[in-house]
């Protein structure tokens, strides 16, 4: 992600202040260093990705800003048509630097999917706010 084009088939549950020219969703694909998603505040903020295609993902790239990071992510995922379920729990550490998640963390023998939800069960942030600078999945189109 991004897919083919730059088009990201992506949601996020809020957005800061509803400002998504500063801070809408499209800034966690950018490659920008000055740039990023800021969710409003509120628990449990998500974003949810729906490849046009079946994938096979491999690694899960996230960066956030530190005090606005996640204890605990949830990944869940599906085929077409299909309803979400757990794939594996993720515990980031509260820091700027980027951070790798590998399919051996997801804890299954196959990621296969057409949509992926993370699901950020629980801010470092006072007021629930997630901060994401670089977000990616990695992995191939089957």
């Amino acid at each position: 992600c991004p897919w083919d084009g730059g088009v990201c088939p992506c949601r996020v549950s809020s957005v800061l202040n509803r400002d998504v020219k500063q801070f809408g969703k499209k800034h966690m694909f950018d490659t920008s260093e000055e740039t990023c998603w800021n969710s409003d505040q509120g628990t449990c903020q998500w974003v949810t990705l729906d490849f046009p295609r079946t994938v096979k993902v491999s690694q899960l790239h996230i960066q956030f800003q530190g005090g606005f990071s996640s204890r605990l992510c949830t990944l869940e995922g599906c085929r077409a048509g299909g309803e979400l379920v757990k794939i594996s729990h993720l515990y980031p550490e509260d820091i700027n630097a980027m951070q790798i998640s590998f399919a051996t963390a997801f804890q299954v023998e196959e990621t296969v999917l057409d949509k992926l939800k993370i699901t950020f069960e629980n801010s470092t942030d006072f007021f629930g706010r997630i901060v994401v600078y670089h977000l990616g999945v990695l992995g191939e189109k089957l």
